[in-house]
């Protein structure tokens, strides 16, 4: 059993690295928490960088266990539903929920991030060390080894949790030691970020909405910013006609745009120069086995299972992985021998179970919200929930609005759909047998 003087190093100061501190150092650790980055609070972000988050009920509710969801809210922009943009014709928006109150929250990744620092820095036993890149570890005795610019460091800890990431550092320690089995599945799909700019000082598009343009094989969405703007990501195939790649000039870049977000041009001032500076970001989904080893190195957040973004569950997923490990500690009086494995065994299921609904809603978003058969399918949805409420709840709300394991969100939605089915089918056939009865009572009069 890991003593309460004994210190644990957290590799990565991102969104979970620092809720993780912030957890820890609340239950009496000292903890270490190492950055490969400058601080950025006293820096600028990367261009085309940013990826507004989407938070929603499950990283609400790890905020609120620390006291920080009153103080991240503030600066929030609540979206109620998707406005769709077709290529001609009137924008349409489809409410997230059957009563249209609840929200997803667009929320700065980087002002997110400072808010998790800040709160880890102030609780006593925990120390934030920066351009710290991690180049060895020894996950039997906890030895580290960084590169740092003032040269070569090394420290150790008594647990070692790996929140760097899906490029984690940590996850490839252990996979060079042959302790763990990898897979990385990329899309062939890359995302690039754009700009609205605030227009006469107010927002260019509707503040209260995720704004989506599906173009069947693509997509560009926009989400608010506090200071009016709108952060823009092209979800684009990497090659082929319509790609990053085809788009070489800037005669090339607005024809494409006339052609397929004629609605764009106008509000993006800087839409070329954007486009040809921010660079291509990959997406893919990282699964790996198992989580810790020893119950001395573990995985948490991306570093263990990165998502796709597309149900903007990434954070929260990882925010919820905390609150679990938490969990895991409190059950097993601080044995991270047994805590660590029991955290894999409860979080694996539900990490596979929104990655694979994170991947479905791609499709979703880039080609059937504009269809009239989706769009009907939501109505009838929003309708039940409306007559059962309770009973038949949406998997968006479901994942969105509550915290019920991932993994049970899908066995629901699947015992819904079986009755839903059924339901339907019988009223069918009901329908098919008046229809058949009313015929046959026409052919004998």
């Amino acid at each position: 059993m890991t003593s309460r003087r004994d210190e644990i190093a957290i590799i990565g100061a991102g969104l979970a690295g620092c809720l993780a501190a912030c957890f820890l150092a609340r239950r009496g650790y000292p903890v270490a928490l190492y950055e490969r980055r400058s601080d950025p609070r006293a820096g600028t972000t990367e261009r085309g960088r940013s990826i507004n988050l989407a938070l929603s009920e499950r990283g609400l509710d790890a905020l609120r266990r620390i006291g920080l969801a009153e103080q991240v809210m503030t600066d929030a922009l609540p979206m109620r539903g998707r406005m769709i943009h077709p290529v001609e014709g009137e924008q349409q928006f489809q409410s997230y929920s059957a009563a249209g109150d609840r929200a997803i929250n667009s929320i700065s990744r980087g002002a997110l991030n400072n808010a998790l620092l800040d709160e880890a820095a102030a609780l006593p036993g925990v120390r934030i060390v920066f351009d710290h890149r991690l180049v060895g570890l020894d996950p039997i005795d906890g030895t580290l080894s960084f590169e740092t610019p003032q040269g070569p460091v090394a420290a150790k800890a008594s647990v070692v949790l790996g929140a760097d990431g899906a490029g984690s550092a940590v996850r490839g320690q252990l996979l060079a030691y042959g302790l763990l089995d990898e897979n990385v599945d990329f899309l062939d799909y890359g995302y690039k970020e754009l700009t609205i700019p605030a227009l006469g000082g107010d927002f260019a598009l509707d503040p209260d909405a995720l704004h989506i343009w599906p173009r069947g094989t693509s997509m560009m969405i926009a989400l608010p910013n506090p200071d009016r703007s709108f952060t823009c990501t092209l979800f684009w195939p990497n090659e082929g006609a319509g790609s990053f790649a085809a788009l070489d000039s800037p005669a090339a870049i607005e024809e494409h745009f006339a052609q397929h977000y004629p609605d764009v041009i106008p509000l993006a001032p800087n839409l070329v120069d954007d486009y040809q500076h921010n660079p291509v970001g990959v997406l893919g989904t990282v699964r790996c086995t198992p989580w810790q080893v020893y119950g001395k190195v573990g995985l948490l957040g991306d570093a263990a299972h990165a998502i796709v973004p597309f149900y903007g569950q990434g954070a929260n997923c990882a925010f919820e992985d905390v609150i679990e490990l938490d969990r895991c500690l409190d059950e097993c009086a601080d044995d991270w021998l047994a805590a660590l494995p029991l955290f894999q065994r409860r979080r694996q299921e539900n990490a596979e179970a929104i990655a694979t609904m994170a991947l479905t809603n791609f499709v979703e978003m880039r080609d059937k919200v504009a269809s009239p058969v989706f769009q009907l399918r939501r109505r009838v949805e929003h309708a039940l929930e409306r007559a059962l409420p309770g009973r038949y709840v949406s998997q968006y709300e479901l994942v969105s609005f509550s915290t019920t394991p991932y993994a049970e969100v899908r066995r629901r939605v699947r015992r819904q759909h079986r009755v839903l089915g059924a339901v339907v089918g019988g009223a069918g056939l009901l329908l098919v047998g008046a229809i058949g009865a009313a015929l046959s009572r026409g052919r004998r009069a």
